[in-house]
């Protein structure tokens, strides 16, 4: 009897990509109005999120398309596209993302690297576009006005002002002033003294947003530099939210950057997987997992010896072994469970890390232990072999160093900053 492939279930994709649409809508106009479902947005603002889950989701579709005709070309069974639809009121980007499933193993080192550079290249190209349309048609400076009208009082300089303890409690005495107007009772705060209105659920999201900026790439620096016609309607780090293909576009190329970074079987790593062969990647792959894990814990214990993990500031005397027990999870798939291995490598990383930043003060981005602690433990840092190990082409060499230099481009050290 011939084993048949198995079939795609058309209404479970269908209706992911449905509820994916809706979440991204949702999460698009609560960044662009700079309000919540829950307290300010009115659902018939809603629709207006379109134009930041139009433009995202099809970036997304394009990279897994990519992968999946890629795919069916070389006759690998692979399903559609498995859209992950996520939101969290104020704070989400409606999505997780999306994937196939491949359900063959490739069998030629070609087939890996095609497989694995068709998605972020198809999505990357279409996320150029997106960009370029958003910074070649950028709003008035003062249309921030109609999004934040409490930054008007402070004019086109408002920059200078806005994104500062003293503005939200400058925020907070003028809602107490309306407040005793409408005759609302305010709320106390702990001690039963001081009236506060930081946290109030109706300003949470312009609280939320002013408290989060977006970090930086090369790409992002050209589009800033070369393709908007004025530079002074580029939007600052704080409020490029609110431009609908803008955020769209930047995280376009955070997810594919993430999808490039050469390790495991990520993209990336079936890319340098066909580019170097198995036993290089074998040997680059954890030295370049060690350093990616390296970055991210730069700073976590400071030049006093301070520990400042999971978003906590800790004792040197408990944070520094869970911060230990941390690396030591993290990096133990990697050494097969050797245990004297895993041990010695995290305390060499944490001791690296604090030398470096007590001399230069260098810090890294912790938001990438969560990545990394699923590259580490789920996804695994090492590719399997292929049953044909024979080199690429020259062609296919050239474009697979190039889509590095795409990651390069694309790559963003601190994407989401918390505070000032």
């Amino acid at each position: 009897m011939i084993n048949q492939p198995p079939k795609d279930n058309y209404l479970l994709h269908i209706f992911l990509f449905v509820v994916t649409v809706f979440t991204t809508t949702l999460a698009g106009a609560e960044w662009m109005t700079a309000k919540s479902i829950l307290y300010n947005l009115p659902w018939s603002e809603v629709w207006q999120g379109l134009q930041y889950s139009i433009p995202f989701l099809g970036i997304l579709t394009v990279h897994e398309f990519g992968h999946y005709l890629t795919s069916r070309y070389y006759k690998i069974s692979a399903s559609l596209p498995y859209y992950i639809p996520m939101y969290l009121p104020s704070m989400s980007i409606g999505t997780m993302g999306a994937f196939i499933r491949i359900r063959e193993i490739p069998r030629t080192r070609q087939q890996f690297f095609d497989i694995g550079i068709a998605g972020p290249l198809a999505g990357f190209v279409v996320a150029v576009g997106v960009l370029w349309y958003g910074f070649a048609n950028l709003p008035a400076k003062d249309d921030i006005f109609r999004i934040h009208p409490e930054y008007k009082r402070y004019g086109l300089t408002y920059e200078k002002y806005v994104y500062t303890e003293h503005f939200l409690q400058e925020e907070d005495s003028l809602a107490f002033i309306k407040s005793q107007q409408e005759g609302v009772i305010p709320k106390v705060d702990s001690a039963g003294k001081k009236i506060t209105f930081v946290a109030r659920p109706e300003t949470y999201k312009e609280w939320l947003a002013s408290n989060i900026s977006l970090g930086d790439n090369l790409l992002m620096r050209f589009f800033k530099n070369y393709v908007a016609e004025d530079p002074n309607l580029v939007p600052n780090e704080y409020e490029l939210f609110h431009y609908p293909f803008l955020f769209a576009g930047y995280l376009a190329l955070f997810f594919t950057a993430l999808n490039l970074i050469p390790i495991g079987q990520l993209d990336g790593g079936h890319i340098l997987y066909g580019l170097i062969g198995y036993k290089n990647h074998r040997k680059v792959s954890p030295i370049l997992f060690t350093i990616y894990i390296f970055y991210g814990g730069l700073g976590v214990i400071d030049h006093t010896g301070t520990v400042n993990f999971l978003g906590e500031e800790m004792s040197p005397w408990w944070g520094i072994p869970l911060y230990l027990f941390f690396l030591y999870q993290v990096f133990e798939r990697m050494n097969e469970g050797r245990f004297e291995d895993t041990v010695l490598l995290s305390i060499g990383v944490l001791t690296a890390q604090w030398l470096v930043n007590y001399y230069t003060g260098l810090t890294g981005y912790p938001g990438w232990f969560v990545f990394g602690f699923i590259l580490g433990r789920v996804l695994g840092v090492y590719h399997p072999p292929a049953l044909q190990e024979e080199p690429l082409s020259l062609g296919r060499q050239v474009l697979g160093w190039l889509t590095m230099g795409i990651f390069v481009i694309c790559f963003i050290p601190a994407p989401f900053i918390f505070g000032k």
